[in-house]
């Protein structure tokens, strides 16, 4: 039977409907463009996969424009308690600098919950179409378009679109049906997770038990959930098993009393630790775990596919709004793939010291953790998790010549008093989902130079006063509130700065360089960027 042509054809293709998946559609339609999401399962997962969410990602749905949704099924939470072989708690891990995104730095959540809130969100965005019971079944890459082919209780389906994002998992078809392989490695360490509900357990932080014995870990979360997951032995299951209820009871009775009814789900599971070749595959990308797979003992695992979502999404956005050339998207793997692969490498060493099975390597860790903890340097260490690797580009979509420490990094979102509405507002609600050019204590005359490229790029405008005296000008002033502004462009003193809509520093520069950064940045977009030599009205953004 041939193929009948589906109405349905878009910008974009999502295929899957997991929380990556899900975050990248809705990432999109915030930006305006046309989404279908395709998913094989006939409704979204009831297994509660992923469990934790942090602030980074938490900062992604506010630019989606669904935090509000997001935050309702999670719990604020304080970070990672670790306890030695005794059971006796080591030290407490709670990030850097508490709020500095804006919201909990880690936050236990329930897949199932999120998926559901995402997928409601969705459903009311009119730029946005849900296919559930969809299977995709291959692609027909084009120089300007791909044709991605499915099956449904319908028949057979194809849709056009612009791009596909491959977020369909271990298994995903955009990769193996594309021919791109992994590397890494396999863990042959077993371990059972067990989600139970009516659980006794209040702690709003992961607890990791490092004993030999035992290894173990305690997720509490949201309304009696509670996710227990413990190192397997010889004889004791494998992965094609179910573990038996005898089994999760004796190991869970330490904690609580247990009947089978409590729980919720529970597998037996190996690990990877494998990263996909190729993240573009001519007019196809791969998220999440299409792209990579971790172990989970840094509970990375999803914010790692929501930073690709973050990273991918507004380059998309912006190539078919005609602002970037097609060419920007290469990109994507460039900046993505070397945070990905250090956080690999992190979650590999945390599995082999934190949850060692070896009694000798499980004192000398002890031994060593507190040794550091008696030093101000090993404590900030520790405690601000300053070991998980800090995502920073140094190729990509950044300007190289200027090697300023912030360019590549996050800006954090502190308070500001905005003068367009008089009001005080989290940064990221001030600059909205689009480029933004912040001039900080910079002159009214320095702006006419900067007018094509704001155009360009259709940023959003802004005078940052970190002082103590109030400009005067028609231009959209804002002021620190808190001293919060200060600390995060304290090293752009009468700076320009480019910020992309994934809130990273593109650029930064004084105003007598605008010339040589517009012809810089001119290599990512469709037209060059000039420089003006007249003032223009003030932009509100």
């Amino acid at each position: 039977m041939a193929p009948v042509k589906s109405p349905d054809s878009a910008d974009v293709v999502v295929c899957g409907a997991g929380p990556v998946g899900l975050t990248a559609a809705a990432l999109l339609a915030a930006r305006g463009v046309e989404v279908v999401v395709v998913e094989r399962n006939r409704s979204t997962s009831d297994e509660p996969k992923a469990i934790s969410v942090d602030d980074e990602s938490l900062r992604v749905y506010q630019r989606a424009g669904i935090v509000d949704d997001v935050l309702p099924i999670v719990v604020p939470g304080t970070g990672t308690r670790y306890y030695d072989r005794h059971g006796m708690p080591l030290f407490h891990a709670r990030g850097p600098r508490p709020f500095r995104l804006g919201y909990p730095f880690k936050n236990p959540f329930a897949q199932p919950d999120l998926e559901r809130v995402l997928v409601d969100a969705l459903s009311a965005m009119p730029n946005v179409t849900l296919r559930f019971a969809t299977e995709v079944t291959g692609f027909d890459q084009r120089a300007d378009a791909v044709s991605v082919y499915a099956v449904s209780a319908g028949g057979p389906v194809v849709l056009e679109a612009a791009y596909v994002l491959g977020c369909d998992g271990g298994r995903s078809v955009t990769r193996l049906g594309q021919g791109v392989e992994m590397t890494g490695r396999s863990y042959s360490d077993i371990w059972l997770v067990a989600d139970t509900l009516d659980d006794p357990h209040t702690e709003r932080f992961a607890m990791h038990h490092g004993n030999p014995a035992r290894p173990h870990v305690i997720v509490p979360g949201l309304d009696g959930r509670c996710r227990y997951e413990f190192r397997l032995f010889d004889g004791e299951g494998t992965p094609a098993q179910a573990p038996s209820f005898e089994l999760i009871r004796a190991l869970v009775a330490p904690y609580r009393e247990l009947t089978p009814a409590q729980i919720e789900r529970a597998v037996n599971y190996r690990f990877n630790a494998v990263i996909a070749d190729d993240w573009m595959i001519g007019r196809s990308f791969l998220l999440g775990d299409a792209a990579h797979m971790m172990p989970p003992f840094a509970g990375q695992g999803l914010n790692s596919g929501i930073r690709d979502a973050a990273n991918l999404t507004w380059k998309i956005a912006d190539v078919l709004a005609g602002r970037l050339a097609p060419s920007v998207l290469a990109s994507y793997q460039v900046e993505r793939a070397p945070h990905v692969k250090a956080t690999v490498r992190m979650s590999e060493r945390m599995g082999r010291v934190v949850m060692t099975t070896s009694s000798r390597l499980a004192d000398r860790r002890d031994a060593l953790v507190e040794r550091a903890l008696g030093t101000d340097a090993g404590r900030t260490y520790l405690e601000q998790m300053r070991y998980r690797p800090t995502q920073r580009f140094t190729d990509g979509l950044v300007l190289a010549a200027d090697r300023h420490d912030g360019v590549g990094t996050a800006l954090g979102q502190p308070l500001v008093f905005d003068t367009a509405d008089h009001a005080v507002r989290r940064l990221d609600d001030v600059l909205g989902d689009s480029w933004a050019l912040i001039g900080v204590d910079v002159d009214d005359t320095d702006w006419a130079a900067v007018r094509s490229l704001v155009d360009r790029l259709g940023a959003t405008t802004a005078l940052l006063a970190l002082g103590e005296y109030l400009p005067r000008t028609g231009r959209r002033v804002l002021i620190d509130v808190d001293g919060s502004a200060a600390r995060e462009f304290e090293s752009f003193p009468h700076h320009f700065v480019l910020i992309r809509p994934d809130r990273v520093v593109a650029a930064t520069w004084r105003p007598h360089r605008t010339a040589e950064v517009a012809t810089a940045i001119s290599a990512w977009t469709t037209q060059p960027i000039t420089t003006a030599s007249t003032e223009r009205a003030p932009s509100h953004g």
